[in-house]
């Protein structure tokens, strides 16, 4: 029996022979690409010592890059929760039979998946300021979080909504027959096997969300690339202080990786992607005698 990872299903052995030809030349490449670079580099003097000390020094890490690295993880924290309460919200809504519910969901969905982040960003910044709805100090932060929270919250509805979608039609058949009601198949049959399958999706969608936040950079955001044009201002090193910068979210993004995974896992080892164990007290017992006798042959019934 094949494992599973959070991003795709584990290879058999002519796929791995040729993901490790793939992968060498992929590596050799690379390998070019950086030497050419750092050939470049080495012209134009951005590997001397000079540029690079300043990110050994305190100074550095705890008046720039921690800070920004703070405002960015903040940001993105604070946009990565409203994001998947407003989509799932939304989703179940695209997926509601009342029209009244279903359309006005469609509506916004749509029109936040089409309007670009930046847009929305400079939209609420101007609208939050207009209004003084915020404290100057705070209103760069919800103005990143306002552009951020819509877009990837339309994101995700739709992510909830195919999953939803790519279920079997017996799974909201079966939870019906025996006794649950529409919202109770929704809440503990279909959306937790969705969530699940789209995990990979939805974790992509978080790490778009971490890095959009640099988008906070237009409207004087305090985050990792406000940062890292600071710090090239002040020591004259804008090209390494973007290289640092660069590998910090790569880090961050690799942890958010195996954060996932580990959710999977638990996930899948407390049953959720099979729908999670239902309460007795949550089942139409009179519905299940129902759905029994019917399916029991005619002398059976008679009996």
């Amino acid at each position: 029996m094949s494992s599973t990872s959070v991003l795709f299903d584990a290879p058999g052995p002519k796929a791995k022979r040729l993901y490790a030809a793939v992968g060498v030349g992929s590596i050799i490449v690379l390998l070019l690409i950086l030497w050419f670079v750092i050939g470049k580099l080495n012209e134009k003097d951005q590997l001397t010592a000079a540029k690079w000390e300043p990110f050994l020094t305190a100074e550095i890490w705890t008046e720039y890059l921690i800070p920004g690295l703070i405002g960015t993880l903040t940001a993105a924290a604070i946009a990565v929760v409203l994001s998947l309460t407003i989509g799932i919200l939304l989703g179940v809504g695209r997926l509601s039979s009342a029209t009244w519910i279903r359309w006005p969901c469609g509506i916004v969905v749509e029109f936040f998946r089409a309007v670009p982040v930046l847009m929305m960003m400079l939209f609420a910044y101007a609208l939050f300021g207009y209004y003084d709805l915020f404290p100057s100090e705070r209103l760069p932060l919800a103005a990143v979080v306002f552009g951020l929270m819509f877009y990837n919250g339309a994101v995700v509805a739709e992510l909830v909504r195919s999953g939803v979608h790519s279920l079997p039609k017996g799974q909201n058949e079966a939870a019906l027959a025996i006794g649950l009601t529409t919202q109770k198949t929704m809440r503990l049959v279909l959306l937790p096997q969705a969530i699940t399958a789209m995990l990979p999706a939805i974790v992509g969608q978080l790490v778009v969300i971490l890095k959009d936040t640099a988008l906070g950079y237009i409207i004087t955001y305090e985050e990792l690339l406000r940062k890292a044009e600071q710090i090239g201002n002040f020591k004259s090193n804008l090209l390494p202080a973007l290289i640092v910068v660069g590998a910090i979210f790569v880090i961050v993004n690799y942890f958010l990786g195996l954060g996932a995974v580990k959710v999977e896992q638990r996930m899948r080892r407390r049953g959720r992607s099979a729908g999670g164990p239902i309460a007795p007290d949550q089942i139409d017992q009179t519905a299940v005698a129902a759905a029994s006798a019917a399916a029991l042959p005619p002398q059976e019934q008679i009996r």
